[in-house]
C-alpha cells in the first residue's frame, strides 16, 4: 500500500510540472499554480497598462516594503488577503477599450479566482495564521489603494502585478 502512495505522489507531481504547474508553499499552505500562464498574460498587456497609469509617485504594493520581510507562518494570510483583493477589487475594475487587453486580465483573473479558491480551503481549515505583521502590511495595501480613485487605484494594481508575481516566486 505504501508503494501506490509514492506511486501516486510521483503522478501528481510529474502532471503537475508537465502543466506547467509549480508547487507554491506559503507558510504551511501549499498552491499548485501555474505561474508561467499568469506571467505570460502579464507580459502581453504590461506595456499597455502601465501606459494607463497616470500616477507615477504613487504605489499600492510596493509602499516602503509592503510584501518584504513577512515571517513563513504568515505568508499564507498575506497572499489569502491579496488574492481576495485582486479578484474583489482589482479585477472587477480593470477593462479597457482593446478586446485583446480584456480577454487577457480575464484569463489571468479566471486563474487568481482559481488559486483564491485553493487559498480558501487553507484558510478555512485554520492553517493561515494572521498575526499583527501580515494584518498591517495589508491595511497599508488598502490603505494605498483607497488614496486613488477607484480605476485608477485597479490600473495601478493590475500594473504592479508583476511585484507581487515577483515575491511569490521569493517565497517558494
Amino acid at each position: 500500500m505504501k508503494g501506490s502512495h509514492v506511486l501516486l505522489f510521483s503522478t501528481m507531481c510529474w502532471s503537475m510540472l508537465a502543466n506547467g504547474n509549480k508547487l507554491f508553499h506559503f507558510g504551511p499552505c501549499r498552491i499548485s499554480m501555474s505561474m508561467n500562464e499568469i506571467r505570460a498574460g502579464f507580459a502581453a498587456i504590461k506595456a499597455n497598462i502601465q501606459g494607463r497609469d497616470p500616477i507615477r509617485t504613487v504605489s499600492i504594493l510596493s509602499h516602503p516594503h509592503s510584501l518584504h520581510k513577512i515571517k513563513s507562518s504568515e505568508k499564507c494570510c498575506i497572499i489569502h488577503h491579496l488574492f481576495n483583493f485582486y479578484v474583489d477589487k482589482v479585477f472587477k475594475y480593470c477593462t479597457t477599450e482593446d478586446s485583446y487587453v480584456n480577454r487577457k486580465i480575464s484569463s489571468i483573473a479566471n486563474s487568481f479566482l482559481s488559486i483564491k479558491r485553493n487559498l480558501a480551503h487553507c484558510h478555512n481549515q485554520n492553517m493561515c495564521k494572521c498575526g499583527q505583521e501580515s494584518t498591517e502590511k495589508f491595511k497599508q495595501i488598502l490603505t494605498n489603494y483607497r488614496g486613488l480613485n477607484v480605476t485608477s487605484a485597479a490600473m495601478k494594481s493590475l500594473g504592479e502585478l508583476d511585484i507581487l508575481l515577483d515575491w511569490m516566486e521569493k517565497s517558494r
